[in-house]
């Protein structure tokens, strides 16, 4: 067999797509694991409905398709770092400080992947500015674990209730209104079984 030369390949996607291994929550005992990739397209999901929700009522302007690309890799650097529970990662301003330094050397890395005439793209992908697209990909990644938590409860596991309030005080102190008419339209639904959704 003829030996393959590799040294013009790139290994972004084969990497990223180990996001499908890393899980989700690895502290609490849970009924159904979820692991960064099936996360990653339900805050997609949620971010993109979340702008279309802000141009369609609330005279927003918002790119809904960026919000939706922004979400896929809002935690890419999770390939890296692995998925630090909460009570840890924000366990002081120092932790925070700390894992933000580590959590940008990971995006570099990945970014490193890609061949340099891509890597701008993606860089404006990787690394959030904390503006515009990026405040709704923050609240439907709240947004996604209070419905975890739901469907959590639902299953009759108790471990995800004091979560579930502090997630949903998150959500409150958000005060948009997009984020505010998601949870008094389409959140509901997650109570519900598959025979009650029409």
């Amino acid at each position: 067999m003829e030996k393959r030369d590799i040294s013009d390949t790139y290994n972004f996607i084969a990497f990223l797509s180990r996001l499908k291994y890393i899980n989700r929550w690895s502290l609490m005992k849970n009924t159904d694991t979820e692991n960064i990739a099936e996360h990653s397209l339900q805050v997609a999901m949620i971010a993109h409905l979340l702008a279309v929700i802000k141009n369609k009522y609330f005279n927003g302007t918002i790119n809904a398709d960026r919000c939706a690309v922004l979400s896929l890799y809002h935690d890419a650097n999770e390939t890296i770092t692995g998925d630090l529970p909460t009570p840890i990662k924000y366990f002081n301003y120092e932790m925070i400080e700390v894992f933000k330094s580590i959590e940008h050397k990971a995006n570099e890395k990945i970014l490193s992947m890609l061949p340099n005439e891509m890597q701008e793209v993606y860089k404006n992908i990787l690394f959030q500015d904390n503006k515009g697209e990026w405040i709704l990909v923050k609240a439907a990644d709240k947004i996604s674990a209070y419905i975890k938590c739901i469907e959590e409860e639902k299953s009759g596991n108790n471990e995800f209730k004091k979560a579930k309030e502090t997630l949903y005080s998150s959500i409150n102190s958000i005060k948009l209104p997009e984020v505010e008419f998601f949870m008094q339209k389409f959140l509901p639904g997650f109570y519900l079984s598959l025979d009650e959704l029409e």
